[in-house]
């Protein structure tokens, strides 16, 4: 310790800065404190033990209270039930029109490993794999350019999420219209030219329970994102 002391009085650098940037909680293990419900329910979210937990229905989302434009985000999660669904929508829109329940923005999937079998395709074949392990789109009208195209979607490319009753970790890195996904402690998708920016981050009930944990983002300067690739401010 005593040598670690002087390192510092000697070199005073490698203090960290005040304004250096940091991580800090989104979700405060005790309350929906930073958190405004969009068009789900006040029964859908609640706050158990420490998580945050979504129970699924209605289907749709809550958003944080403000924008965000350059960032990395932590958020860790699990699905209680097998082939759930849900995820987190990053340079999102903070409102759903009314004929529609989830938002314009980002998408990162966040889905349970059995979801292709139980939701099959029309012909009775379970869904492509590439559904379960983080995949990557824009929703609602949002376009971007995928690292590892399945149509207009990017999907990893190493299946590393865990099922039912597992916590899985996601780091998001989003900076200037592009988009990297760790999952559980390595990068593995990404998309690049979004036509959107900046905007509210989105929590998805989409009909199975989930529970959040660990949510914090770092923000980075940002400053280039022009009106046309910002969300539209929510008062």
């Amino acid at each position: 310790m005593k040598y670690l002391l002087l390192t510092l009085l000697l070199f005073p650098a490698l203090l960290p800065a005040e304004d250096a940037p940091a991580f800090r909680d989104l979700f405060n293990g005790k309350d929906l404190a930073g958190w405004v419900d969009v068009n789900t329910s006040p029964e859908t979210w609640s706050v158990k033990d420490g998580l945050l937990v979504c129970k699924g229905t209605p289907i749709g989302v809550m958003r944080s209270e403000r924008q965000y434009e350059y960032f990395i985000l932590h958020i860790e999660w699990r699905h209680m039930e097998a082939g759930g669904n849900s995820g987190v929508f990053v340079w999102s829109e903070g409102s759903v029109p009314a004929d529609r329940r989830l938002p314009k923005g980002m998408e990162v999937q966040m889905l349970e490993l059995q979801y292709p079998q139980l939701n099959p395709d029309k012909d009775g074949k379970p869904r492509h794999p590439g559904y379960v392990s983080g995949e990557l789109f824009g929703a609602g009208g949002l376009e971007a350019i995928p690292d590892n195209p399945r149509g207009r979607r990017s999907m990893s490319y190493e299946m590393r999420c865990k099922g039912k009753g597992e916590w899985n970790t996601y780091d998001v890195v989003c900076v200037d219209g592009t988009i990297k996904l760790a999952i559980n402690g390595k990068f593995v998708n990404g998309m690049r030219e979004s036509t959107v920016r900046k905007g509210y981050l989105c929590l998805e009930s989409e009909g199975a329970e989930i529970h959040f944990r660990n949510i914090r983002i770092l923000e980075l300067p940002g400053g280039r994102a022009t009106p046309e690739q910002t969300a539209p401010v929510v008062e």
